[in-house]
């Protein structure tokens, strides 16, 4: 039934489409881009009913004053402006990383599949929880550097279990544990 399950979400993203053009713009998008006053408060009625928008467009407004100077780059001349580099490198290297780590390599028994895709998604929710509370406390440097150094341990730990599993049975069921582990270390480091 997986085909039924991944056409599903083209359904949805089907029905989305037809009736997109339906919807009116962002008031912010049509204010600050497109600098039509009359175009945000229709779209203001359109989205929020009947009232007084006032005080929403006074703050879009500000906005507007505060952002004046600013100007809004397309993907190009992002990529060509050198004082993001240091981000983008960062950025690309830990979308690189999350593709280069194995994690969606695995070869596994078809019978597990179901289990190790409950083990991953419980994994990632953890990993979310953890990361959206402890983020402010330890700050994105230290959990970056963390994570790369918890992974790195577990990866030393999953190589020594997957040599030793033949002698000892019950390290493969650590090895399920550690690459688990991993999937949380990613999650609230890298």
């Amino acid at each position: 039934m997986w085909n039924v399950l991944l056409s599903f979400s083209g359904l949805v993203a089907l029905i989305q489409l037809l009736f997109l053009p339906f919807f009116p713009e962002s008031p912010p998008y049509l204010l600050l881009q497109k600098e039509d006053k009359a175009g945000c408060l229709k779209a203001m009625k359109q989205l929020w009913g009947e009232g007084n928008y006032h005080t929403e467009f006074d703050d879009l407004m500000k906005e507007k004053a505060i952002t004046k100077g600013t100007k809004i780059m397309n993907v190009l001349e992002v990529l060509r402006e050198r004082s993001v580099y240091p981000q983008l490198c960062t950025m690309l290297l830990l979308l690189l990383s999350l593709q280069l780590c194995g994690l969606s390599a695995v070869d596994l028994q078809e019978s597990i599949i179901p289990y190790v895709s409950l083990g991953v998604s419980i994994s990632e929710l953890i990993s979310i929880i953890f990361c959206s509370s402890i983020i402010d406390r330890f700050g994105r440097r230290m959990l970056l550097c963390g994570g790369y150094v918890v992974m790195a341990l577990i990866l030393v730990l999953l190589e020594t279990s997957l040599l030793l599993s033949d002698q000892f049975l019950w390290l493969r069921y650590c090895s399920v544990i550690l690459i688990f582990l991993f999937i949380i270390a990613y999650g609230i480091g890298p």
